[in-house]
């Protein structure tokens, strides 16, 4: 499993597929969906949607992650070819200097470049440590003139994302680009995998979603199309393993899948999640009968596409699951394959006990 999770990480990682703009990620996804035998079909907002039948009377699941990545969206072409671009998505200005991107425009047709950063012979004190605004960077792809930008199919609206990279570092441990939430798909896909092959297992809806750098909007669409008894929601958990997070929690990389007991953004979106007690019951004792170590996480800051599924229909019940990942919204993100592991099979275990009898009724948890 962990060397099929390496590939599958590997191959997802080097494709771009900017939020909005998912489609060859999506095309990727669906040829690993139809080669375990699954139907797949998309929607409108690009959501790609897999079911496995199950036992009738059973809850209904949607395993989910978001399969789009968060970058860059040309704004305006200088006449002398250098290029300005909007946000999209979390990016982290003091991240961004001198940084290589990729104008995403096609197989095959890709345009590399670079954020410029002032040269440093003529940086003067007062610029050291001032992290410059994303209205005042811009790109430099080598172009002399916007007519060379506009034909080299670079244009108002292309996405940009940071230049694709897989990584390998000691033991199990890979860094790169878009590990959120490629390393979700991956976990994904191999949940599928072993859930196709159960022999008891509730219906299982596998949803790759669309726009969740952009709003956390794609999955809500899903959501409302299948509307599933239970959302389980695969992305990262941020680790307090390095000295710049320590006070941030316990979470550790390499020591096993994480489960968020609270999750809320402060700014704009006003949202979050508090897991359904009846998931947290049946992952911490899913983990505890497969000797699975299972961190717990609650952060300010942190916010998935759960936020907004759960509130579909007369309520979903609803989890994030994840894998502990340092670096979040960096260029080079980092991981652990034990951990994507654990994941998996803390999901197939977990789904496939799901039976019949399955609570959902708050009051069969809530002291």
């Amino acid at each position: 499993m962990k060397s099929r999770l390496k590939t599958l990480l590997k191959d997802l990682m080097l494709i771009p597929g900017l939020s909005g703009h998912e489609g060859r990620v999506r095309r990727y996804l669906k040829k690993e969906m139809q080669a375990l035998g699954l139907t797949t079909k998309t929607d409108r907002l690009g959501n790609l949607i897999a079911t496995i039948e199950g036992n009738p009377g059973t809850p209904s699941v949607m395993l989910f992650t978001h399969m789009d990545q968060l970058g860059l969206i040309v704004r305006k072409i200088e006449k002398n070819g250098y290029v300005r671009v909007e946000r999209l998505g979390g990016v982290p200005e003091r991240a961004l200097a001198a940084q290589a991107v990729l104008f995403s425009i096609g197989e095959g047709r890709d345009v590399p470049g670079l954020i410029a950063n002032k040269s440093h012979h003529a940086t003067g004190p007062e610029e050291k440590y001032k992290v410059l605004p994303y209205q005042d960077i811009y790109i430099d792809a080598g172009f002399s003139s916007a007519e060379q930008v506009l034909a080299a199919g670079i244009d108002i609206g292309t996405p940009v994302v940071y230049q694709p990279h897989f990584v390998e570092l000691a033991g199990d441990r890979v860094a790169g680009t878009s590990v959120d939430d490629r390393a979700g798909c991956a976990v994904v896909v191999e949940a599928a995998r072993a859930l196709a092959k159960a022999d008891k297992r509730p219906t299982v809806h596998i949803v790759f979603s669309t726009l969740e750098e952009f709003n956390l909007r794609g999955a809500l669409t899903a959501a409302q199309i299948l509307q599933p008894d239970i959302a389980i929601q695969i992305d990262l958990i941020l680790t307090g393993d390095t000295p710049d997070m320590a006070s941030r929690g316990d979470v550790k990389l390499g020591e096993g899948p994480g489960m968020a007991m609270f999750s809320f953004h402060g700014r704009g979106t006003l949202n979050g999640t508090i897991p359904h007690p009846a998931m947290v019951r049946l992952f911490e004792d899913t983990a505890k009968a497969e000797a699975l170590n299972l961190q717990k996480s609650a952060h300010i800051g942190c916010l998935t596409d759960s936020s907004y599924v759960q509130l579909v229909g007369q309520g979903i019940a609803s989890i994030d699951m994840g894998f502990p990942m340092r670096y979040s919204h960096s260029s080079l993100e980092l991981c652990d394959l034990g951990d994507l592991e654990g994941l998996t099979k803390l999901l197939v275990a977990g789904i496939g006990s799901i039976g019949p009898g399955f609570s959902l009724d708050r009051d069969d948890f809530e002291q």
